[in-house]
């Protein structure tokens, strides 16, 4: 039975990552929007999305890329054309001359690393990352400013003395939020470190703008970003990754066997934990094209995979017919986070990457093999 969300996929080796770029494009679209009507700058974040081969495409709406240490600095400045920004909770010595090589902007986590390699950074931006203690999220995992984070400087270890060396400040407090999150953790940022914004060049919005997500708030977004630019006369970056691939991508797999124990469990060729880690990590419960949840439609199962992981599980799925061996499955809103995050435990081949065009028609973009399983090990 056709399950998949494009008749091609029907035909392509499984596992695959697909992705798709008439939704890539849309995302863009809106963000270049947000740019043209606040003068901001949008960049993208290479954690989340770095599919270079669509580097070109991308590269004509956004200003440039981040990166979290140097290889993602060497990637963004080879194949995406414009700026390069980094920031990494620490530098490794035998590392930063090669990060200077590739990168424009350089941020640092504290004093003492600011301190150590400000005076190898002639010609960059400098920025230092603060952090406004102000928590806007549930999830403990994924918030920046939790007691205990190790993430940027505080208000009160902030030396105002730093500022000499530096031409902007960078925060990143959000994980699929709105603007609303981002409008309070602004009043936040103000109340403690707006007196220092007059006397610099930018301020970093940091990622996890749910931007291009239908119902988010655009509006409240550009009205936040032209009030601090006009207020203290400062550049303003935002690096969201999920944004610019969000629901643009799929995770395609087939269904191998089917076993029963209390409920119908279907074995898949794609592994959660090998090839959608987040899901076991948040976790979550990914989409799935044609499917509800439990209760939804007539036929329920759970998803698996066939690594020895007893709880490699994507979640409990329904359906309106019973699932057979070799019927593909779509998950959905697989672009982001899932094949940067990928692995090859219990032996499992990474998935191939492809590229669902315009047109239609599909075009593979990567496929590995027992090669790129040998060569991560020794």
């Amino acid at each position: 039975m056709l399950r998949t969300a494009r008749p091609v996929f029907a035909e392509i080796n499984t596992p695959a990552y697909v992705i798709d770029e008439a939704g890539l494009k849309h995302n863009l679209e809106i963000l270049r929007e947000v740019m043209q009507d606040t003068g901001c700058k949008i960049l993208l974040a290479q954690k989340a999305f770095s599919m270079f081969a669509v580097y070109p495409m991308i590269a004509e709406y956004l200003c440039g890329t981040t990166a979290s240490g140097l290889y993602e600095a060497k990637l963004g400045r080879e194949h995406f054309p414009g700026e390069v920004h980094v920031f990494s909770p620490a530098y490794k010595d035998e590392e930063f001359g090669e990060i200077l090589e590739v990168s424009d902007h350089i941020v640092f986590n504290s004093a003492a690393q600011l301190m150590k390699f400000k005076d190898r950074c002639a010609g960059k931006s400098i920025g230092l990352r603060i952090n406004p203690e102000c928590s806007t999220q549930e999830t403990a995992i994924y918030d920046p400013c939790a007691v205990g984070s190790r993430m940027g400087v505080r208000a009160c270890d902030f030396d105002e003395s730093l500022l000499q060396y530096l031409d902007g400040l960078h925060f990143h407090t959000l994980c699929e939020q709105d603007s609303d999150a981002l409008e309070v953790t602004l009043e936040a940022v103000e109340e403690k470190f707006g007196k220092y914004l007059f006397r610099l060049k930018w301020l970093n919005f940091g990622g996890g703008h749910h931007i291009t997500r239908p119902g988010y708030d655009r509006q409240r977004l550009c009205r936040l970003i032209k009030r601090i630019r006009e207020k203290y006369g400062v550049e303003i970056y935002l690096e969201p990754g999920e944004a610019v691939a969000l629901n643009a991508g799929w995770l395609v797999t087939e269904v191998m066997d089917i076993v029963r124990n209390g409920i119908d469990i279907a074995v898949l060729d794609a592994s959660a934990a090998c090839h959608a880690p987040d899901v076991l990590e948040m976790p979550y419960r990914p989409p799935l094209f044609l499917s509800g949840k439990e209760g939804e439609k007539p036929c329920l199962y759970r998803l698996s995979s066939r690594t020895c992981l007893a709880g490699d599980v994507f979640g409990d799925y329904s359906f309106d017919a019973p699932l057979s061996v070799g019927d593909r499955l779509c998950f959905e809103d697989m672009a982001i986070y899932s094949f940067v995050k990928n692995n090859t435990f219990n032996g499992m081949p990474l998935p191939d990457i492809g590229l669902l065009r315009k047109d239609g028609s599909y075009e593979l973009i990567r496929r590995f093999g027992y090669e790129d399983f040998k060569q991560r090990l020794s």
